[in-house]
């Protein structure tokens, strides 16, 4: 029998590590995170990482396992989250999965796109172009060549970006066309999906409300120490919505209250990118957030989603 894996996924500020840690104290779970930005040590505000009395508490895995300065992968992930499945399937423990990042969550849901190999030839021409030309000029480009590809890669996500337009020169085929392999599963779990879903009204609102409290609680100095460490922080890692925009204000490129600003306004951007990823992953169930929700109804509502698919398939034992 596959192994189960159930996941709690949403937009950012949807509040969905709340509800996983409701289960995971209810059921005996532990939390399995796939979030890109969570993986980084230090990187504790601005990824709303949960506290370590909450990491105390309920084991939670693949938070806190690389340097800022490191690069990450999908394929590094996935191999991490392997492990921490078999290891707490081992245990007989419900595996709750929560994050955001949905490329990890196609993933493990759906198998990984291997791709082509790699020609670092042309990376770092296409490099050398972002630098003098802008990220926005190669996405444009790749709009052309593959819109399916450029309508769900931001536009400053100079990584993606590159690899799809790799891709398509050393294949000559769009990578999207590619990664329709991912529409037939293939992944070795049990995954049952449920999706939180707010108002895009609500959304803005927690976001506005998230921002206020990150910068409360001591975002611009979490970054200047990141930046003072040694080993810096990586591309990667600057990447992320909210670092990038403080780490542009401590360089003097635009004012704090700009800055604020544009965190609120790219968080809004990561919310319909992510939107538009749930809305293409298979098996998805959405549960809709009533007003004034209690956190117990809700993680009630997504246990009995998982339950629900768990019945839909033949109704097999345990969550």
């Amino acid at each position: 029998m596959a192994i189960r894996v159930n996941l709690l996924i949403g937009c950012t500020a949807s509040g969905k590590g709340q509800i996983a840690w409701a289960l995971a104290r209810r059921h005996d779970g532990e939390i399995l995170s796939i979030d890109s930005m969570k993986i980084y040590r230090r990187m504790d505000i601005g990824t709303a990482k949960p506290s370590a009395d909450a990491r105390a508490e309920i084991p939670c895995h693949l938070i806190d396992v690389v340097e800022p300065s490191d690069s990450f992968s999908l394929g590094r992930y996935m191999d991490m989250a392997r492990n921490a499945i078999e290891d707490i399937a081992a245990r007989g423990k419900p595996i709750i999965v929560v994050g955001g990042t949905m490329l990890y969550v196609q993933g493990l849901t759906a198998g990984v796109f291997e791709g082509v190999s790699a020609d670092p030839d042309f990376r770092r021409k296409l490099r050398g172009r972002a630098q003098l030309e802008g990220t926005q000029v190669l996405h444009a480009e790749l709009a052309t060549i593959d819109p399916a590809a450029a309508a769900r890669i931001h536009a400053n996500d100079l990584r993606r970006i590159e690899r799809a337009l790799e891709v398509f020169h050393v294949a000559g085929v769009p990578i999207s066309e590619l990664q329709t392999q991912w529409t037939q599963p293939k992944t070795p779990y049990d995954c049952r999906l449920a999706a939180l879903r707010h108002p895009k009204e609500e959304t803005s609102r927690r976001i506005n409300a998230r921002v206020k409290k990150m910068m409360e609680a001591g975002l611009v100095e979490e970054v200047r120490s990141l930046l003072a460490e040694p080993a810096g922080i990586g591309k990667e890692a600057t990447q992320a919505v909210g670092y990038a925009e403080i780490i542009a204000h401590l360089r003097n490129e635009m004012s704090l209250e700009d800055s604020i600003e544009r965190i609120k306004i790219n968080s809004r951007r990561l919310a319909k990118h992510q939107r538009t990823w749930m809305r293409r992953i298979t098996g998805v169930q959405w549960v809709d957030i009533a007003e004034n929700e209690t956190t117990e109804s809700l993680a009630d509502r997504v246990w009995d989603t998982w339950a629900q698919e768990r019945s839909s398939d033949g109704g097999s034992e345990g969550v």
